[in-house]
């Protein structure tokens, strides 16, 4: 530590934010125990058990939560997963470097995108009467859909306007892993005459096998923690049966309600599921690919 005392220096205010503002609060997660009293605190509130968690577990609406939060996410994993990774391949491709970087930023710009702004655009989109889909559909004769009332579309908006939105900044992180690959790795590709076909099957994808194992970690361990900011602006009473997860019903039921033991209680089942299912999956691609997060 004497030696190297200014790389300890610069380690302080990164380990003073996660200690303050990560672990410190994770101490409150107590609250899911207690039967929360604004006057009493935190701490000075009577002990229930697992009175939360029972009322959760007991109520009607807990399995169509989790049921919703599932398919929504593995849906989004199902589809998106994928897509970034056959960016990043076909941008690998292109051998004009004004076409790739105009690629680039067309499909890194949405990302940028804020949550509300991205579905006031799907809401103009899909607007029953003057939304550009049903402009076109009434052009090629169809009727007119309120696509936002349907239940059954809901999942496929959701998903694929994240997909449009997200691919491009998450195609970023392969097209780095791409450029860390040995170019002599290329070349002898080259001399042995493979295709580019080829050449992305043996050379590109076994490069980009660690980073997909890691970044499929990552996803598959956040799979019930989907954040309820654009589902929720994208709810109305029609949709609400496929729309509603864990994370709307916690807002609004828990936090408009101000029963903040209650929802503390479920954003802790939450967690433990996602940290189940975390380990599980760091454990099968330990053993199956040999990478892994830890």
């Amino acid at each position: 530590m004497r030696k190297h005392w200014q790389l300890y220096l610069i380690m302080i205010p990164p380990v003073l934010f996660f200690l303050i503002f990560k672990y410190y609060p994770m101490l409150n997660a107590v609250l899911a125990f207690k039967d929360y009293n604004v006057i009493k605190g935190i701490w000075g509130s009577p002990w229930v058990g697992f009175k939360n968690f029972k009322l959760f577990f007991d109520n009607p609406m807990f399995w169509p939560l989790v049921k919703n939060t599932i398919y929504v996410s593995g849906y989004l994993l199902l589809a998106g997963f994928p897509v970034p990774i056959l960016l990043a391949l076909m941008l690998n491709e292109v051998r004009s470097g004004r076409f790739k970087r105009l690629v680039q930023l067309v499909t890194f710009a949405p990302y940028f995108i804020s949550t509300v702004v991205m579905v006031s655009i799907i809401m103009l989109f899909l607007a029953p009467r003057l939304g550009f889909a049903n402009v076109a559909l009434n052009a090629l004769g169809f009727d007119s859909i309120n696509f936002l009332g349907e239940a059954g579309m809901f999942r496929s908006i959701y998903v694929w306007s994240d997909i449009w939105q997200t691919a491009g900044y998450s195609a970023v992180i392969y097209l780095a892993a791409l450029a860390g690959i040995d170019p002599t790795l290329y070349e002898a590709a080259k001399v042995d005459g493979a295709s580019r076909f080829q050449k992305i099957r043996h050379v590109d994808l076994p490069g980009l096998l660690p980073t997909i194992t890691i970044i499929l970690i990552l996803n598959v361990g956040s799979v019930m923690a989907i954040g309820f900011e654009k589902i929720y602006l994208l709810q109305n009473p029609l949709n609400m049966v496929n729309s509603e997860i864990i994370a709307t019903y916690v807002y609004r039921i828990g936090l408009l309600n101000a029963n903040y033991s209650f929802a503390t209680a479920v954003g802790l089942f939450n967690s433990i599921i996602n940290l189940a299912l975390l380990v599980t999956v760091n454990g099968l691609a330990k053993r199956l690919t040999k990478s892994s997060i830890w």
